[in-house]
């Protein structure tokens, strides 16, 4: 029992901290596709917030703001998410181009544009070490709950529990209120959401330009508590275990928090293997394919029975079927 405790201790606290990315990139990607447009753009999204994070975080050490640093960071990598979304929602929206092949041009765009950028201000290919770190912390009280507390309320980020908030809000908003309405319409039939009055491009644009801001929050978290700086293989896949887990959650906000909770676990396995009791004797390149090999099982199993929106991927001109 207590290597079992000993286990849980290490790998929930570690699986917690790698999901809180993939929830929040989650939430965005739940807002595109409810609204019917499809984000395969969450990876390069997500770079865009790593970027914007870590060079949002340096800014403000650097003018002074102390530990509020990474926090203005974040809110920094929010905004450059949603403008920067704003390139698949004019390709997809108002020239009706192809939305998968929009959403991986964002992915590549992204990706060389963070990297010459990075290259022409720090003449090389990461940025400086930001200073200032969101932390480990524990939840007074909480933590002290014997069993439960050191699993789930110490050693984690504050960010963790700011994102199961949002989680919350997320689906409150989504269908619990006329704008969740209106944007579920768009996405499941956009011409009947038009002849009631509901300006369908207009939610569209949005639900992406929300994702872009979520992907965006999502990128920057993971840069400014476990990165620390910014390169090209900051962000490695983790935009598309997001979209498994949107996928995997059935496109609801509870859904995809289970799903990138999975994901997570497999993540902290990768990384915490060989601290975890039985488990030194195991190749770590087991550990290190496994969360994308249940990525690939997860949409393998699940994509063909999990319903999405009736009108995802379809453009849609007014006055059209």
């Amino acid at each position: 029992m207590d290597v079992v405790l000993q286990i849980l201790y290490i790998i929930v606290p570690a699986a917690l901290i790698a999901a809180t990315p993939l929830m929040l990139t989650a939430m965005g990607g739940l807002f595109s596709e409810r609204s019917g447009v499809v984000n395969i753009g969450l990876e390069g999204l997500m770079v865009m917030g790593a970027f914007g994070g870590i060079i949002g975080t340096l800014m403000f050490e650097a003018l002074g703001m102390g530990a509020l640093s990474p926090w203005l960071g974040i809110g920094f990598a929010v905004i450059i998410g949603a403008i920067f979304s704003l390139i698949h929602a004019v390709a997809s929206i108002s020239f009706r181009a192809d939305q998968i092949v929009s959403g991986v041009a964002i992915n590549f765009l992204a990706v060389g544009l963070t990297v010459f950028i990075v290259r022409e201000i720090y003449d090389a290919g990461q940025t400086a070490t930001i200073g200032t770190r969101i932390l480990r912390s524990n939840i007074p009280f909480l933590s002290d709950i014997p069993v439960i507390g050191p699993m789930l309320f110490s050693r984690v980020y504050l960010t963790t529990y700011i994102a199961l908030i949002i989680i919350a809000v997320v689906w409150y908003v989504v269908f619990k209120t006329p704008f969740g309405l209106r944007l579920r319409a768009v996405g499941e039939h956009p011409m009947a959401a038009d002849t009631m009055g509901i300006k369908v491009q207009r939610m569209r644009y949005i639900g992406v330009m929300l994702s872009g801001a979520f992907a965006g929050a999502g990128g920057s978290v993971y840069a400014v508590t476990i990165a620390g700086n910014f390169s090209a293989g900051t962000i490695v896949g983790q935009g598309f275990m997001a979209l498994a887990a949107l996928i995997f959650g059935k496109w609801t906000p509870f859904g995809a928090m289970g799903a990138a909770i999975f994901f997570g676990f497999a993540m902290a396995l990768s990384t915490s293997a060989q601290q975890l009791p039985g488990f030194q004797n195991i190749p770590q390149v087991w550990f290190l394919i496994l969360p994308y090999v249940l990525t690939i099982l997860a949409l393998a199993g699940f994509v063909g029975k999990a319903e999405p929106p009736k009108a995802l991927n379809q453009p849609y001109t007014k006055g059209s079927r």
